[in-house]
C-alpha cells in the first residue's frame, strides 16, 4: 500500500502513465468531458473534493510544463483564479469555449465536485530532468 500522496487507485495508475507533453483536464463537475480521454471521476457530492484539493494534490505529483484555464475564471469565480495564478504563475487564459476545444485533446480528465463555476484548469505535463 502507498504511504501518501494520491491513493486513488485510479488516479495513481493514470498519472503514472503520462509522458512529457501530455495534457490533464482538471475540471469541475459541470465542464462536458470530451470523448476520448481517459477519466477519472472523483465527483463524490457538490463541492467534494474541491478543485483546490484536487489541484494541489496534482501539483505535488506532476512536473507541469504550462497551464491553461479560461478567461471567465477571473470573473465568474475570483477564488478559483486566484489559486490558478497563485499555484501556475505562468497560466495561459483562453476564452472558455477555447479550452473546451483544447481539452479534446487530453490525455486524462480528472473530474472534482467542484460547485463553483470556471474552475477548470489543462496542464500540460513537463520532464523533471
Amino acid at each position: 500500500m502507498k504511504r501518501s500522496g494520491i491513493l486513488n487507485r485510479h488516479l495513481s495508475g493514470a498519472l503514472a502513465e503520462l509522458g512529457h507533453g501530455h495534457d490533464v483536464l482538471v475540471c469541475d463537475a459541470g465542464m462536458p468531458i470530451p470523448r476520448g480521454p481517459r477519466v477519472v471521476d472523483l465527483a463524490f457530492r457538490a463541492g467534494v473534493p474541491s478543485f483546490a484539493e484536487v489541484l494541489d494534490g496534482l501539483l505535488a505529483e506532476l512536473v507541469v510544463a504550462s497551464a491553461t484555464a479560461a478567461h471567465e475564471t477571473r470573473t465568474a469565480n475570483p477564488p478559483a483564479a486566484r489559486l490558478l495564478q497563485d499555484r501556475l504563475p505562468a497560466l495561459t487564459l483562453v476564452p472558455h469555449d477555447d479550452l473546451k476545444t483544447l481539452s479534446t485533446a487530453a490525455h486524462l480528465v480528472v473530474r472534482t465536485g467542484e460547485a463553483r463555476p470556471y474552475a477548470n484548469v489543462l496542464l500540460r505535463c513537463g520532464v523533471f530532468f
